[in-house]
């Protein structure tokens, strides 16, 4: 008796990964299809996604599969940049990739792609998944380009129905599937920073959407070094475009944001790189979300030892996590570099990724009460 082989719809985006993606999915007997999804649109010349969907189609013509297109910009708006440009406004720095991760690539392009026949879906993330169920969500194969971070918000319901085929893979080795297979984007360079910012200045994208005061550069202390063009171009640890230069007294040492006081519109400035300002041991993080659940110990009361990442491209560190009213407190076991208030902290317990939550503040909070055991009841 002959199996009908699963239908398996890639998230074509006309990049390396994914490509590659669909020809690993092809070889191994699946019944493969491509849909790229526009989710930003833009004719201002920095917008690639009119040679993205050709570099797709080429993909498609060379592995002899169909390929379908979605529009989900107005949902991505609406969704996941007008979230980003609100958290701009109160001060804090986002990661939309979360949002669209969740929203739109595990959202509505697995609804649409439920509808064309799909029994799976499939994504070019370096990330992992166990077979149980519900599933979980693991770390990818290489540590360099562990897309997990980015993956944490994303609900077991929708993971159940997804692969990752590069996700066993080093980088190297998609390159050179890539190459060996003849697919014409194997020497595309690979995506960096903000999807719908892509190569354009950052400090002039964001100036078409908000309004940003000018206003001083101060150090703990209250001196003033200099003047910034509006606190949300401006992250903590972020390094160049200060401008502060020499002066007097300071010594050669870096200058870099320590923090934002949106009160009074200033940025709070400090030099060198191991500057306690810039280092924290504490965070408070908003309400969570768990993959498969909220671990038993932390449903229970009780505090939790798992490790925690702050930003993407960083090492995760131990750390011990009691529940509060409405988020999450992380105490590491070292102080950490730079925690960025809109930033998540995605946690681990090896190489499962459990989940995570936007962070809130860095350091303790006055208000970090852990929720007793009773309470959590």
């Amino acid at each position: 008796m002959t199996t009908t082989p699963q239908k398996v719809i890639v998230a074509l985006s006309g990049g390396v990964d994914s490509a590659v993606a669909a020809l690993l999915l092809c070889r191994q007997g699946y019944d493969v299809e491509a849909l790229h999804m526009t989710n930003w649109e833009d004719d201002d010349g920095y917008c690639t996604a009119a040679l993205d969907f050709q570099d797709a189609r080429s993909v498609c013509r060379e592995l002899g599969i169909p390929l379908h297109r979605a529009n989900f910009s107005q949902a991505y708006r609406e969704q996941v940049f007008d979230k980003f440009l609100a958290e701009y406004r109160a001060g804090r720095t986002p990661n939309p990739d979360v949002l669209c991760n969740r929203e739109i690539k595990f959202g509505l392009f697995l609804e649409h792609a439920r509808r064309l026949g799909a029994q799976r879906i499939a994504t070019g993330h370096y990330a992992r998944l166990d077979t149980g169920s519900p599933p979980h969500l693991l770390r990818g194969l290489d540590s360099n380009k562990d897309q997990s971070y980015f993956l944490h918000a994303v609900p077991a319901a929708a993971l159940a129905h997804a692969l990752f085929p590069v996700g066993e893979l080093e980088k190297h080795d998609v390159r050179a599937l890539a190459t060996a297979a003849g697919l014409p984007v194997h020497t595309k360079r690979d995506s960096t920073g903000i999807c719908f910012v892509g190569e354009r200045p950052f400090r002039e994208f964001l100036q078409r959407y908000l309004s940003a005061p000018a206003g001083a550069m101060q150090t703990p202390a209250g001196e003033v070094v200099g003047r910034h063009d509006g606190l949300m171009y401006y992250t903590r640890g972020q390094r160049q475009g200060l401008g502060i230069g020499g002066r007097a007294g300071h010594g050669d040492d870096a200058w870099y944001v320590a923090g934002k006081d949106t009160a009074r519109n200033v940025l709070i400035v400090v030099q060198g790189r191991d500057d306690a300002a810039l280092w924290d041991r504490e965070l408070v993080t908003e309400a969570p979300v768990w993959i498969t659940g909220e671990p038993d110990a932390l449903a229970s009361g009780a505090a939790f030892e798992c490790t925690a990442k702050t930003r993407y491209r960083q090492r995760d560190a131990a750390c011990t996590v009691t529940r509060l009213a409405g988020g999450l407190h992380l105490c590491f076991d070292e102080p950490q570099w730079a925690i960025t208030r809109g930033q998540s902290a995605v946690l681990y317990r090896g190489d499962i990724c459990l989940g995570g939550a936007v962070i809130a503040q860095a350091g303790a909070s006055p208000a970090a009460v852990p929720v007793t055991a009773a309470a959590a009841g």
